[in-house]
């Protein structure tokens, strides 16, 4: 942690900042693992739509 002191004795603190890296583009798996989850997700909203709207 990196501390300053100002001329009136008050104390600043702060963080360490973390190392910056660049994120990687998916793989294919990665890619297919997405497009399920977004169906499955989908199905899922879609579901709770219909049957809020069928016990309305």
């Amino acid at each position: 942690m990196y501390t300053t002191i100002n001329e009136d004795g008050i104390l600043n603190n702060y963080a360490n900042e973390p190392q910056i890296y660049y994120a990687d583009y998916p793989s294919n798996e990665e890619q297919r693992s997405y497009s399920f989850q977004a169906g499955v997700a989908t199905l899922l909203v879609t579901a709770l739509v219909l049957v809020a709207c069928g016990v309305s």
